[in-house]
């Protein structure tokens, strides 16, 4: 049986990523780099940035409880050619 850990990143606020984005042009392209394995960013995929959405997840179960709402971006792959998956 394999050893596990426990991973818990530091996820961003917008006020955080704000501060990150303060001196860039408004036209720069954002990429991301996703990691390969948690915490593994030495081999990572790299995604451009396409969205924001607020995205409603699943009440507590808490009886009258309402729903979070949490901020995601979206990415897709970067512009290039590729092969299309065979159906």
């Amino acid at each position: 049986m394999a050893d596990t850990f426990d991973h818990a990143p530091a996820v961003w606020t917008a006020g955080r990523l704000r501060e990150a984005l303060v001196n860039l042009p408004d036209d720069t392209p954002i990429h991301i780099g996703v990691a390969d394995g948690p915490g593994d960013f030495d081999g990572y995929s790299e995604y451009a940035l396409v969205n924001l959405e607020p995205v409603e997840k699943d009440a507590t179960g808490r009886t009258g409880a309402p729903a979070t709402v949490e901020y995601t971006l979206f990415a897709d792959y970067k512009a290039g050619s590729y092969h299309p998956d065979p159906a």
